[in-house]
């Protein structure tokens, strides 16, 4: 090799090591690209509308996502995007629960209805709905009204306490928004196992005063 090319050739070995080693963390994906894992005692697919509807003790598994009810609808978009609505038993309601990024925190809620967005990566409550962040298995905040919305790429949700005379009552007293937020600071997060570092401070979520409209009719 000429001499005067080595020193650009060590330069660019080293750049390409940099760049496999760096692989691992680009390969890790988001919940919204892993596939969605299904179980039902039911199942009905309609080609034309692109429907997949799954009845019977249903449970979804997508990632840190699970979700539980008794119904649920899933379409897909061409570009892969998935859109799942989970409905309750008559006077139950269905389960959400999501791992934070990088935190040893969860999402986890309930509502009438739920409403996946797989590309907008948001969650919304319908209806008697709760949210609860959770430090390991510590409860640390909590809300309730009549809809929530939870963004999980943008950490922003926002609640809903719509008055009785609106339609069906919330979870909450009178249709008001309900909050239980723990002081901050106190860390609520189970220790780490031997051998693991400790895990990343509490990262508050961020209410928002105003609500996302509602997208297109599932």
């Amino acid at each position: 090799m000429d001499p005067l090319a080595q020193p650009l050739f060590r330069r660019l070995l080293a750049g390409l090591f940099v760049l496999l080693a760096a692989a691992p963390a680009l390969a890790e994906r988001a919940d919204r690209d892993k596939p969605m894992n299904i179980e039902s005692d039911t199942l009905r697919y309609e080609e034309q509308k692109q429907l997949s509807t799954f009845t019977g003790r249903v449970v979804v598994t997508k990632g840190t996502i699970v979700m539980r009810g008794a119904r649920l609808e899933v379409r897909q978009d061409a570009a892969g995007n998935q859109n799942g609505t989970m409905f309750a038993e008559p006077g139950g309601r269905a389960f959400f629960r999501q791992k934070r990024e990088g935190l040893n925190e969860y999402i986890e809620g309930e509502g009438e209805t739920i409403e996946y967005d797989g590309k907008a990566d948001s969650v919304r409550f319908v209806r008697r709905a709760e949210m609860r962040r959770l430090a390991g298995a510590t409860l640390q905040d909590e809300v309730m009204g009549s809809v929530i919305v939870y963004n999980n790429t943008t950490e922003v949700y926002t609640v809903d306490g719509a008055p009785r005379s609106a339609g069906a009552p919330s979870s909450a007293p009178g249709g008001r928004v309900r909050a239980v937020l723990a002081p901050r600071g106190q860390g609520g997060a189970a220790a780490p196992a031997a051998g693991e570092s400790a895990p990343a401070p509490a990262v508050p979520l961020r209410p928002s005063t105003t609500l996302p409209a509602p997208g297109p009719a599932q």
